[in-house]
Parts: structure tokens; C-alpha cells; sequence
């Protein structure tokens, strides 16, 4: 009993600060990182609160322990079955999925082990993801009888039909490298080198100017389910927008003075 009341006190998640990077570690290592109700609820505040923050360029999703994100938590899901509470649930993972899409910051996850069902879902609905070489990836719901539709939909959004429906109906794993082929992730490093790498995409990614950043991620995934006219109609809409940002101005300027831009 008092081991639960230690459990429950720690926090689901722990969010560090390095300059203008945050991130945010889920906290249950000992339980796989599974995506339980407390730790969608705590990882739905912390990134809606990280994104109204200006000083916060870059969000890195880590985990603690061996594993990245075993997915939703299936022993608190069978307590109590109703479809309601089901819905429930899922839809509540729905918007934090959503959440990490709608940022205005890019998401970068850090996947140090298996990331599997909901977990693969996390990576997929990131914007970027490094991985290390024994991470493993898999939507295995179907191994229990239950397809993994809501991760199918990140999932789908990433690597091809045909390869996200192997996936799906087979619930096998794929490999680091496999994932980085397949476009699931964006890098792949060994264990050691995983921060270094993320601290170098962070580094690239704070040196850009903010607004185009924030303008450019918020289009990219708008356009993405568009017809293309209406693509290509937002698109240039938000780069007019764009040029006419003081960041743009000074860095075509810069450009064609041949000299670096002054974005400070």
C-alpha cells in the first residue's frame, strides 16, 4: 500500500529545460510507459501548457526505462468495459495525439526502446523522431483481437498503405533501421549517441526563425489533407504571410547582400 501511495505521488511526467528546448519525459518506466488515463491526462496538460510557451522552441518527447511506450494501459482498460468509457478513452488519446501535432513548436521523439500500439502511434504523430538501433516498433493489438484503428491513423500518415496494413494485420515488429526505410522515423544512432543526436536537430531547428517554423508546421499538416488546389491556395497564402514576417525580410536581404542573416 504505501509502494501505490509513493506510485501515485511521483509525477507521470518530468519536464527538464535546456534553453529553448523542453522535454518531456513519460515517468513510468516500471509500468513500460503505458498510456494509462493519469498519463494521457499529464501528457495532454504539460504539451498544451508547453505550447503557449514562447520561450520553448523545440518539445523532445523521452521515456524513462527500458521501454519508450508499450502503449495503452490494458489492465486498466479491462477493469471496467463499456463501450462509453471506451470512447471515452480513446477520444481523450485522440486529442492528445492532435495536441502534439498542433504545437506550434516541432516534436522530436527520442525512442530508446519498444514503442508498440499506442506507443507507435506517439512517434508516428511526432514531428520528427530519432531513434536508437534496438528500438523496435509494432502495432500489435491484432496479436489480442483488437486492431489498432486509432494508431493506424498516424501509422498511415507515415510510411505507405501497404507497409502500415502488414503492420496492422500482422502486429510483428520492425527494427530501427527498418522504421528509418520506411520513413516511421528520421534518424537512427547507437544508444550512446541518441541525446547527441537530438541535440544536434534541436540545435538546427532553435536557429531558424520562430515564426517560420511555427507558420510552416501548422501549413504542412493542413495541407496535407487537402485536395491540391486548396493546398496550393493555403500554401500561398501562408507564404505571403510569411514574407511579409521581419525574419523573412531580413534573410532574403541578407541573402542577397551575401552576408548571414541578423535574426537576433
Amino acid at each position: 500500500m504505501e509502494q501505490q501511495k509513493i506510485a501515485e505521488a511521483t509525477p507521470y511526467v518530468l519536464t527538464a529545460l535546456n534553453g529553448a528546448v523542453a522535454t518531456v519525459t513519460l515517468n513510468r518506466g516500471e509500468q513500460l510507459n503505458a498510456l494509462s488515463e493519469q498519463m494521457i491526462a499529464a501528457l495532454h496538460e504539460e504539451i498544451m501548457r508547453l505550447g503557449k510557451d514562447a520561450g520553448v522552441r523545440v518539445i523532445v518527447l523521452a521515456a524513462a526505462g527500458k521501454a519508450f511506450c508499450a502503449g495503452h494501459d490494458l489492465k486498466q482498460m479491462r477493469a471496467a468495459p463499456s463501450t462509453q468509457y471506451y470512447k471515452t478513452l480513446f477520444d481523450r488519446c485522440s486529442k492528445l495525439m492532435l495536441a502534439l501535432q498542433r504545437a506550434p513548436q516541432p516534436v522530436i521523439a527520442r525512442v530508446q526502446g519498444i514503442a508498440t500500439a499506442a506507443g507507435c502511434q506517439l512517434v508516428a504523430m511526432c514531428d520528427l523522431a530519432v531513434a536508437a538501433e534496438s528500438a523496435k516498433f509494432a502495432v500489435s493489438g491484432i496479436n489480442l483481437g483488437l486492431f489498432c484503428s486509432t494508431p493506424s491513423v498516424g501509422l498511415s500518415r507515415n510510411v505507405s498503405r501497404k507497409q502500415a496494413m502488414e503492420m496492422l494485420l500482422t502486429g510483428e515488429f520492425i527494427d530501427a533501421p527498418t522504421a528509418l526505410a520506411r520513413g516511421l522515423v528520421n534518424r537512427v544512432v547507437a544508444g550512446d549517441q541518441l541525446d547527441l543526436e537530438i541535440a544536434k536537430l534541436c540545435a538546427a531547428i532553435v536557429a531558424k526563425p520562430v515564426a517560420a517554423v511555427a507558420m510552416g508546421k501548422q501549413l504542412f499538416y493542413k495541407q496535407i489533407e487537402m485536395g491540391i488546389d486548396a493546398a496550393y491556395q493555403l500554401a500561398g497564402q501562408t507564404m505571403a504571410c510569411n514574407m511579409m514576417e521581419e525574419s523573412a525580410l531580413e534573410g532574403v536581404q541578407a541573402f542577397i547582400e551575401k552576408r548571414a542573416p541578423d535574426w537576433d
